[in-house]
């Protein structure tokens, strides 16, 4: 199964994209069938061979979802965007931990209020006392 990707080139901290398509499975890196075009997120520009895409398209190639959101975003395609991540599930231990604190705090507080009150009792038993 072919498919449109994005290909990262460039350097560390100034990336830039080819698009290229190549099969599924291999990676994008490598060597590809055909560069499609290429795409820089800085300012937005993506130069791409609408043809030859919708020539892949057309045999059945299918897009990972970025790149099927920057061909529409571009008009070269119609569609509806595509959710392109899901949101990641909590770490457990961090949920736990977090979790933890919140139970610690509480009983913190009520502690406090408890200890709050007798206190003030305590003062205004010791006024009675002075004042008598």
């Amino acid at each position: 199964m072919l498919t449109i990707k994005l290909a990262k080139i460039g350097k560390k901290n100034k990336k830039l994209f080819r698009v290229v398509i190549c099969e599924k499975t291999q990676d994008p890196y490598g060597k590809a069938l055909e560069i499609l075009g290429s795409y820089n997120p800085y300012n937005k520009e993506l130069v791409i061979k609408a043809d030859r895409v919708k020539y892949w398209i057309s045999k059945g190639s299918s897009m990972t979802p970025s790149v099927n959101n920057l061909l529409i975003e571009k008009k070269i395609i119609e569609g509806k965007k595509a959710v392109n991540s899901k949101p990641g599930t909590p770490n457990k231990r961090k949920a736990e931990k977090i979790e933890k604190a919140k139970q610690k705090e509480v009983v913190k507080e009520t502690k406090e209020e408890i200890e709050a009150p007798a206190e003030a009792q305590v003062e205004t038993t010791e006024n009675i006392e002075k004042t008598e």
